[in-house]
């Protein structure tokens, strides 16, 4: 039974990536609104034919079969992750009988997380892409796939340091700092793509030409509009997109002087060997990462490499998760029941 709950973590985890990315291209494809409708497409559990949705009252957008199917291929993987969440769950309470060490509270976590990540799947679409909650959705994918990695580093000797060898307390501390900083760094790039504002600035380093080009923050950041407005291809004036992206590029340059210096204060002083490779996979991820970024703006959102940019973020994330773990794993009060 133990083994079967490692490996079950391990599949959702996979899965959750999938999931991820799969977000990420809808989302990029402008395919969001494939389906006007939830959890369904057009009244049906299957992307419907042309005749099947002209015969249907009640959906005045047009059926686009590509946009509706990339969108299906979403929630169908979005379920089965629902449900290998909930038996991962179920598998830990009747492994607990027998197991003390088993993680209980976290799967159930994990259910609930996903029963709210379901009602913010649907308000996406009644909602018509509202920005708030298209950031907030992608902030709950990626929650999901940090605690599945949590959980799987938990099962499988992959971030063990050596009990010997303490880990330096401020580095701990900082890389719960990074962690938060990386977060809210994909909450802006979640921002920049659910308000259409990534070819804001369509050259690199600059943006439009100009190193400080006209934005407008207020209107930029405003986050609640009412209901009612169709967000799709955005709605903000360009001022606000550019200080959208903006801001995501002075995000990113913080998030790179800050990972900088605190891995290479990490890799002068620790001496432990996991911790040490998680730093540098850290420092790989977050390299890719940048380029990515920077490669989506020159390439004027080719959605290859968007999709791309979108996993980058995932597997930072993962990274970073790891780091951490191995550098508060002696941390007794960080424990999980």
């Amino acid at each position: 039974m133990r083994k079967a709950f490692t490996l079950l973590a391990v599949l959702a985890l996979l899965l959750t990536t999938v999931v991820v990315v799969l977000g990420g291209y809808v989302r990029l494809s402008d395919a969001g609104l494939g389906c006007p409708d939830w959890p369904g497409c057009y009244g049906q559990l299957a992307v419907p034919s042309d005749d099947e949705v002209a015969a249907r009252a009640g959906f005045d957008r047009p059926l686009e079969s590509g946009k509706a199917w990339r969108e299906m291929i979403h929630r169908y993987a979005a379920g089965t992750l629902g449900l290998l969440v909930l038996a991962l769950a179920v598998l830990a309470t009747l492994n607990r009988r027998h197991d003390a060490s088993q993680p209980l509270v976290l799967p159930w976590l994990l259910v609930v997380l996903i029963i709210f990540q379901s009602l913010l799947g649907m308000l996406t679409v009644t909602w018509l892409l509202k920005p708030l909650i298209v950031m907030g959705h992608l902030l709950g994918g990626l929650t999901t796939l940090a605690l599945l990695g949590l959980l799987v580093l938990r099962r499988l000797p992959l971030a063990e340091p050596t009990p010997a060898v303490r880990p330096h307390r401020g580095l701990a501390v900082a890389a719960a700092l990074g962690l938060m900083l990386l977060v809210g760094q994909i909450a802006l790039g979640g921002w920049t793509s659910a308000n259409y504002a990534a070819m804001a600035c369509p050259d690199f380093p600059q943006c439009q030409g100009q190193w400080w080009p006209h934005t407008d923050f207020g209107e930029a950041f405003t986050l609640w509009r009412g209901l009612g407005t169709d967000y799709e291809f955005g709605v903000l004036d360009s001022p606000a997109r550019t200080a959208i992206q903006v801001t995501h590029r002075l995000g990113a340059l913080t998030l790179a002087l800050y990972f900088a210096t605190f891995l290479t204060l990490l890799l002068r002083r620790e001496r432990d060997v996991v911790r040490r490779r998680w730093a540098v996979a850290v420092g790989l991820a977050l390299l890719v990462q940048i380029s990515l970024g920077i490669t989506t703006v020159l390439s004027h959102l080719s959605l290859p490499v968007a999709a791309a940019h979108n996993a980058g973020a995932a597997m930072l994330l993962l990274a970073l998760v790891g780091l951490n773990y191995a550098l508060w794993n002696n941390e007794p009060r960080l424990s999980l029941p």
